[in-house]
């Protein structure tokens, strides 16, 4: 029987590589609902090859142009919009697999309502955890849902830990989350020469293909960052025992180290259709169209200590989570406006991390932060402030 399957984010990078993926093992997967932002080009390509009952774009009058698109193609596709569009096609009564990719606070409100339709999750939206971890992760448990990370590094984890059935680590006889960082394109520069980064410099990444957004968090560290927090949630870890590690190579994308001296690691080409697959097809494995690792090529590893003076912001990550609170919150919107402040070109580069650590300092982290209202709310007083600062500097 094959899996009938939503994917949230179908343009970008996760949703690019879940149909690539799906596209080698057509018998197995149906496609019921794809999503966008804007992309309408993109989007029509994707419902004219896969011929989905539901398309959704965020954006209302791209809907309108997709809906226009498809209708002079022939297609019979439903087109949505917002919000509510994006959470129906999460909860849709006949699917039972939803690719979470949307980048950033956008992927909320979707995932959570795939959480509470109890749907198996293949989870690549990172700030799901960030924002609302404690919530999120209850509601996986009440509603019976499947969550499965397909963030490289989570997945990696996942895969070495000793039960899939509990993933507390505590009772595992497991030490240490080792999360591996490739340590981005400015891994070796100096604070001078890091004051000096272009966009263009920041979203040319060394080893992996991904969005502007999430490469510019790969630079400054900020996504290793947040990846803490979210193992934090997902495996039930304290922030003291996840230890990022640089590794350039990428090769080896996380390891566990076991009461015993045993450290297991889950190693790889870096493409992300390795993690896809392995969460579309568990407990199984399927083909995945990555070639195998070739270790004579590799012929080395190397291992470095982050170094929180030059990445400030891997370094707000573990406060925020020592902070608790709204500490979470405040620091993922505070990033997602200023990472797209830097490449609008209205900031620097090392500008990010100081509007980050001053919207934390001035947005009330003792905040009520136990419903989606309460943190959206929380949210949009971070956004508002990083704004303001912003707005400042011009």
């Amino acid at each position: 029987m094959s899996r009938v399957v939503t994917i949230l984010g179908s343009t970008g990078s996760i949703g690019k590589s879940t149909l690539d993926v799906i596209s080698r093992h057509t018998e197995q997967y149906e496609v019921r609902a794809l999503t966008a932002n804007s992309d309408v080009d993109t989007m029509a390509l994707q419902c004219q090859q896969w011929r989905p009952r539901y398309a959704v774009m965020c954006d209302e009058s791209a809907a309108q142009r997709l809906h226009d698109v498809l209708r002079q193609q022939g297609s019979d596709t439903q087109v949505l919009s917002g919000v509510q569009g994006l959470c129906q096609v999460a909860s849709l009564d006949d699917v039972d697999t939803v690719v979470a990719g949307i980048v950033g606070a956008a992927g909320l409100l979707p995932s959570l309502s795939a959480a509470k339709a109890g749907k198996r999750i293949l989870l690549a939206n990172k700030e799901a955890l960030v924002m609302s971890g404690q919530l999120f992760m209850d509601a996986v448990a009440k509603h019976h849902a499947e969550l499965l990370p397909v963030d490289s590094e989570h997945n990696a984890i996942f895969q070495c830990l000793p039960s899939v059935s509990d993933r507390a680590i505590n009772k595992s006889g497991i030490n240490k989350i080792l999360l591996t960082a490739s340590g981005g394109p400015f891994r070796t520069f100096t604070k001078e020469q890091l004051a000096m980064v272009t966009p263009k410099q920041a979203i040319n990444h060394p080893n992996w293909d991904m969005g502007p957004k999430i490469s510019v968090d790969s630079a400054t560290m900020m996504n290793k960052g947040l990846e803490v927090i979210e193992a934090h949630w997902l495996f039930a870890v304290a922030v003291d025992d996840i230890e990022v590690i640089v590794h350039p190579q990428s090769v080896i994308h996380s390891m566990v180290s076991y009461a015993d001296g045993s450290v297991l690691a889950q190693l790889g080409n870096p493409d992300m259709r390795t993690p896809i697959a392995h969460a579309l097809a568990f407990p199984d494995r399927i083909f995945s169209g990555v070639e195998p690792l070739d270790i004579f090529e590799v012929a080395k590893l190397e291992f470095e200590k982050p170094d929180f003076q030059r990445f400030p912001c891997l370094s707000l990550c573990y406060e925020a989570i020592r902070m608790g609170g709204a500490a979470s919150i405040v620091l993922n919107a505070a990033n997602e406006i200023a990472v797209a402040a830097f490449l609008d070109n209205k900031i620097a580069y090392t500008d990010i991390s100081v509007l980050i650590e001053q919207t934390l300092e001035n947005v009330a982290i003792d905040q009520d932060v136990s419903t989606i209202e309460h943190i959206l709310v929380v949210d949009h007083q971070a956004r508002d402030i990083v704004n303001q600062y912003i707005a400042r500097k011009q």
